[in-house]
């Protein structure tokens, strides 16, 4: 299985207060220990908190979005000030030094007027409707649409999580691919070794994938790369399904047809079948198809991402 270490650091931008910095607007923070804890390890985190960064002092005046006839705006209602045009000019510089930092993800931090990826309160005549985005969010989603990113509070989904993680390891195999001096059968290597993860979350994107694959002696490098690119992480994007998952371990478990014993073979259909029925996690039979991947040395198996595309110590897939 594909488990050796990303070429380059996997750097993930995240909301300062989630690293237990005191940079909320009472003067404390909001750790996450996933964060801190565990993801950490494995990570570099890049901290940006827009409310500091733009000027605000700790503490500081609550702020909150506020519309105002057609147009939403980031104010404080207690003194009257408007921060709209300063954030958002802040906003437009710091993502393009973003830009530049190579990050694999973000983790913003929810429901706040900055970062706020959905769902924000945006207040109007007295009541408030959650229909708001954070003005840096919308500035880094919009800036950056291939960038996997999350609120802190949908990362306590088990399928979220580790959808979210297992895009941020992925991108960077596809930074590290595209950065070097690829070719042609390299792309084709890629690809292949993508096939089943990217089944398992979608199986037309992938096919779409497969005649630029095909045509990529005869286009524009730098269309390769947008295209493949585009087309990757956006299929990466829908979640896995028990359905897709389940497709996709069959298709593994036939490769053992006519090598296993019958009673293994059962005892495996048995796992995938379980897994199925939501009678155990995904770990289940994933870890009898890497025993037998590596006890029968399943070369086209043995290349798959699917079977690793995070560090199991993250333990992501014992809760999905």
């Amino acid at each position: 299985m594909r488990q050796e270490e990303p070429g380059s650091p996997i750097r993930i931008g995240v909301s300062s207060c989630l690293l237990g910095q005191n940079v909320r607007y009472d003067g404390g923070h909001k750790k996450d220990d996933f964060l801190t804890g565990l993801l950490g390890r494995y990570v570099d985190f890049v901290p940006v908190c827009p409310e500091v960064e733009v000027g605000m002092s700790i503490p500081r005046p609550t702020i909150r979005l506020e519309r105002q006839g057609d147009a939403v705006r980031l104010v404080d209602p207690k003194n009257g000030i408007d921060h709209t045009e300063a954030m958002q000019r802040w906003a437009t510089r710091k993502v393009a030094e973003i830009e530049k930092l190579d990050l694999c993800g973000y983790v913003l931090k929810k429901d706040s007027p900055s970062c706020g990826m959905e769902r924000v309160r945006v207040y109007a005549k007295g009541a408030a409707t959650k229909s708001g985005r954070g003005l840096f969010a919308a500035e880094l989603l919009d800036r950056l649409p291939l960038l996997p990113v999350e609120e802190e509070g949908r990362l306590n989904d088990p399928e979220l999580r580790e959808n979210f993680v297992e895009r941020v390891f992925a991108y960077r195999r596809l930074k590290d691919f595209f950065q070097g001096r690829w070719t042609l059968g390299g792309l084709v290597a890629f690809h292949t070794a993508e096939k089943l993860l990217l089944l398992a979350h979608d199986p037309d994107g992938y096919r779409k994938l497969g005649p630029i694959v095909a045509r990529a002696r005869a286009m524009p490098r730098d269309e390769v790369v947008a295209r493949y690119g585009e087309l990757f992480m956006r299929a990466l994007a829908k979640p896995a399904t028990l359905g897709k998952q389940t497709n996709v371990m069959q298709h593994m478990a036939g490769y053992f047809k006519d090598t296993l014993p019958d009673d293994e073979k059962a005892e495996l259909h048995d796992a995938i079948r379980d897994y199925r029925q939501r009678l155990v996690p995904l770990v289940v039979p994933l870890t009898l198809i890497r025993h037998h991947v590596r006890k029968l040395r399943v070369d086209y198996l043995l290349g798959q991402t699917h079977l690793a595309p995070h560090p199991k110590e993250l333990m992501l897939r014992n809760h999905v």
